[in-house]
């Protein structure tokens, strides 16, 4: 025998680990080519974006806002008792709400607003098109019609 059964059954193992590792290869190159990574990567950046510019229109305009009616740019310094510092919290609740606020009034509300205006215009471009249909097939009728009469 040319090759001991021990080399014939390692060579075998190694060809499958190699094979194995492959098709592990393979499924994660489709996984990302699919796009799910590349559309999670750019939402990521495009997050990261969005979120400088709802920080500084918290920061520089409704936080500003706040405080010349409570004549305090934040609520640190407010409820104090010894280590427990109630206004941090506090601050932190208005800056969540507000930038709740801010994004709900800058994306959602535009986005459901182009989301109705898209869905009347297909809307309306699906009625046309059944209502060219059904024209269509009248006029086609009346030329079997014709025709039979012929």
């Amino acid at each position: 025998m040319l090759y001991s059964e021990n080399f014939l059954r390692i060579w075998h193992f190694e060809h499958l680990k190699g094979a194995i590792l492959y098709l592990m290869l393979k499924g994660f190159k489709d996984f990302l080519i699919r796009g799910n990574v590349i559309d999670l990567a750019v939402g990521l950046i495009m997050g990261t974006a969005f979120t400088a510019v709802v920080t500084a229109l918290v920061q520089s305009v409704l936080m500003p806002a706040i405080s010349m009616l409570v004549k305090s740019p934040n609520f640190d310094e407010f409820l104090v008792f010894g280590q427990i510092k109630v206004g941090v919290f506090l601050t932190a609740v208005v800056n969540f709400i507000l930038i709740a606020v801010a994004v709900y009034f800058a994306v959602v509300v535009p986005t459901q607003k182009l989301t109705e205006i898209a869905l009347a215009k297909k809307k309306a471009e699906d009625e046309a098109a059944e209502e060219e249909e059904e024209t269509e097939i009248a006029l086609l009728k009346e030329i079997r019609d014709a025709l039979a009469k012929k």
